[in-house]
């Protein structure tokens, strides 16, 4: 089961991130994770480790293709629909 983006989501405070920035994108990308930066409880920023930002870039980029957008809304009209086990047989998995 996949988890929500927001799952991932951890905190730290400015101090801490600054005195340990690597640690911290070390820690994001082991745990596939992400720190909220906040000082005086308040958000100033968020550390993404590389990865995620490049997988995020990656479907904001898509998502922001109208052909791509059309397919989407294409498929969701569609009456026929493949079980994922039918597609995970498909793709050897």
């Amino acid at each position: 089961m996949n988890k929500q983006f927001v799952n991932y989501e951890k905190f730290t405070n400015i101090q801490n991130a600054q005195a340990g920035l690597t640690r911290l994108f070390i820690d994001a990308e082991k745990t596939s994770s992400y720190y909220r930066v906040l000082k005086n409880d308040q958000a100033l920023g968020v550390l993404l480790p590389d990865s995620l930002w490049k997988s995020l870039t990656e479907d904001i980029e898509a998502l922001s293709s109208p052909n791509y957008r059309a397919k989407i809304a294409q498929a969701r009209r569609q009456k026929k629909h493949i079980s994922s086990s039918t597609i995970k047989k498909q793709l050897g998995l």
